[in-house]
């Protein structure tokens, strides 16, 4: 079976499937809370959706996550999710202003639990495509689509929505996500992830329960998760915090995109760097900082940009909130090399969109309680936003440091194919 193209087509069509899904969800969301007060004249009902396409994407992706690594074919479950996520954001335009709110409710839940395909289960693909030395540099690829699509999204829903109408950006989202199907479909290329017989007999409680066991169990991925997701709360204060920094010091709330574009322009920006200059095992320098460390290094900028944001005057707050992003699309990248380096081949669907999860479960925490923080004081959430920073540096801190123990394998793998596939039974270090 090929496992990569020489020419590198096989990366590049991963990499724009990838960037067209993740345009696509980061355009949705703008979208939505645009057409909602278009129907209704009423914000809380575009948020409203929103929150339940979020809130169904962190409880759906633990679940998804086990049924792609129970598949002997992930590249058509990752297809036919997108395309029903796809499908789910034109069921949501279709039903605004025809059903009532709460049947509007559990349609965008519906619709949500498809899109951890979109994060976890992308990535979750990336070793199948790439190995060794390369898997560097696509990971920071990998995680340019992130900041590509953070850019893109916002300024795409908008401008749709202002030439054509809010329904317009929403069905431009969906057909972004649809037009990620294909390049699903072509990682049938490569060679599947060895499924046990063992594993398929799991209950999928137990498997799902075995991905969290699995972040626990693996020190430094669990001190990566766990410092991303503390962080990602700060982040989603910040996200809250912009438009209100828009009209107090930039003179207008609609200048608050710019805060926004700002940290996405700085994250593409950082994560182009690592990619073009990847730092595989084999050149490292000693005493080069590890993905682990940089995990840890760019929360702190992170903490600083925050800080600096909550007393910075006039447009130099452009500057502050912009470093964040230079801290949080290195975080990014670090953090899909931790992933990548310490889940066994065969838990990696599972392991991705758990943590993906978390991720967004985070985000959604920040961001509410973000809410009265920023109607008490904006420079008051901001330093609190600062402070989660700091408890995420301490989280990675005293999760403590992994020691190298004797190898053995992640999980029990299946007797009788013991030896069919040596990177599915790649010993993982305990840590």
């Amino acid at each position: 079976m090929i496992t990569r193209y020489a020419d590198g087509r096989g990366v590049r069509r991963y990499l724009a499937g990838a960037a067209a899904a993740r345009a696509g969800d980061e355009m949705s969301g703008p979208a939505l809370l645009l057409l909602g007060f278009a129907v209704t004249g009423r914000p809380e009902t575009g948020s409203g959706l929103l929150a339940s396409m979020t809130i169904a994407g962190a409880a759906g992706g633990p679940l998804f996550g086990a049924l792609l690594d129970r598949s002997r074919r992930p590249d058509r479950l990752l297809a036919g999710t997108l395309a029903a996520y796809a499908l789910g954001m034109v069921a949501v335009q279709a039903a605004l202003g025809r059903l009532p709110i709460p049947a509007l409710a559990a349609v965008a839940l519906l619709a949500g639990l498809f899109s951890p395909a979109v994060a976890g289960g992308w990535t979750a693909q990336l070793p199948r495509v790439v190995t060794g030395r390369e898997l560097d540099r696509g990971s920071a690829q990998d995680a340019l689509t992130f900041s590509a699509a953070s850019l893109a999204g916002p300024a795409l829903a908008a401008g749709v929505a202002a030439g054509i109408g809010a329904r317009a950006a929403v069905l431009t989202a969906a057909a972004l996500v649809a037009l990620a199907v294909p390049s699903a479909c072509s990682l049938s290329r490569y060679r599947p992830p060895a499924v046990g017989a063992g594993q398929r007999r799991i209950a999928l409680r137990r498997q799902m329960a075995a991905g969290f066991a699995v972040i626990v169990a693996r020190r430094p991925l669990l001190r990566a998760t766990v410092t991303s997701v503390v962080s990602y709360a700060g982040i989603g204060m910040l996200l809250v915090c912009c438009p209100l920094l828009g009209a107090q010091r930039l003179g207008d709330p609609a200048r608050g995109a710019l805060l926004i574009s700002a940290i996405a322009v700085a994250s593409l920006t950082a994560n182009a760097i690592l990619a073009r200059k990847p730092d595989p095992p084999r050149r490292r320098r000693p005493g080069y900082p590890r993905p682990d460390t940089w995990v840890l290094a760019s929360t702190l900028v992170i903490g600083v940009s925050m800080a600096a944001a909550a007393l910075a005057p006039g447009w130099l707050t452009l500057a502050a909130v912009a470093l964040s992003g230079a801290g949080e699309g290195p975080q990014l990248t670090a953090l899909f090399a931790v992933r990548h380096r310490e889940t066994p081949a065969q838990m990696r669907g599972q392991v991705y969109t758990t943590a993906a999860s978390l991720k967004i479960a985070g985000l959604a925490a920040g961001a509410a309680l973000a809410g009265p923080l920023a109607a008490w004081s904006v420079p008051g959430c901001l330093l609190i936003a600062a402070a989660t920073q700091l408890c995420a540096a301490a989280a990675y801190l005293t999760s403590g440091v992994a020691r190298p123990e004797r190898q053995e394998p992640a999980v029990p793998a299946d007797p009788a194919e013991a030896g069919t596939d040596a990177s599915a039974d790649r010993p993982v270090r305990s840590g």
